[in-house]
């Protein structure tokens, strides 16, 4: 197995708190849950405690994508476990049309990724709303869609304090995965994602964007430097040394 974190990102934004993909979840029975070995004692709720949040206080809820463990936590069971509800109750959730549509018809490659759970009651509590690559949240937030990992993921950008960060998802789930040939297994199309890694890592080197990653266990963030074998980490660090 490998160890990856589920990592999100709170932005604090005037009366605005927006959430970047929330992982797992919790509601998921032992059986699958063994299959991914769980391991820390990290929460999404503990982490927003820490900052003084707590999950009613999210006002959007952005999702790069629909697979599980992005968006697990979006639903959960109400006290007596007897119907799913929003997790977030508070919050417009955020996604992809055109992600929207691939995700709820999945193909048989991604299907065990796209559980109904996580998905249909997002819809069903009318708190859904679809953002595409013209889409601003907020003024200092906008994204940028790509297609080699699934259909239409949305990759936040924002600008923050004079720096640009880029919130990368799936499409480099961490630093191990700068260079261009490495891409997942998982990726539906992996030639795009070569074209799309290529593409935003030279525009990320060009206007030295930080990069912010989901899944890498130990490092959060880098800047990015030419070398001769390709763009590569700089410097590493976390969004809170801001």
């Amino acid at each position: 197995m490998c160890s990856w974190a589920m990592r999100c990102l709170l932005i604090e934004s005037g009366n605005r708190l927006i959430l970047v993909d929330n992982g797992i979840g919790n509601k998921q029975d032992a059986k699958f849950l063994s299959y991914y070995h769980l391991h820390g004692d990290d929460t999404l709720e503990k982490s927003l405690n820490k900052y003084g949040f707590t999950s009613g206080d999210i006002t959007d809820m952005v999702l790069t994508h629909l697979h599980f463990d992005h968006c697990g936590g979006s639903i959960k069971y109400n006290a007596d476990r007897t119907k799913l509800e929003p997790a977030f109750k508070n919050a417009t959730y955020y996604c992809s049309e055109k992600h929207w549509e691939w995700a709820v018809n999945p193909n048989s490659r991604e299907k065990a990724s796209f559980l109904k759970e996580n998905i249909l009651p997002i819809k069903e509590s009318g708190q859904l709303k679809f953002v595409n690559s013209a889409s601003q949240l907020i003024p200092e937030l906008s994204f940028l869609e790509v297609n080699g990992h699934t259909e239409a993921m949305m990759l936040p950008v924002i600008d923050y304090k004079g720096t640009t960060v880029i919130f990368l998802a799936d499409l480099i789930p961490s630093v191990a995965h700068l260079p261009i040939p490495y891409v997942m297994g998982y990726d539906v199309r992996p030639l795009d994602t070569l074209k799309e890694k290529e593409r935003i890592l030279n525009m990320a080197l060009q206007n030295n964007w930080k990069l912010f990653f989901e899944h890498d266990p130990s490092v959060e963030c880098v800047s990015l430097e030419q070398t001769e074998k390709g763009i590569r980490k700089k410097d590493v660090f976390k969004i809170s040394d801001f």
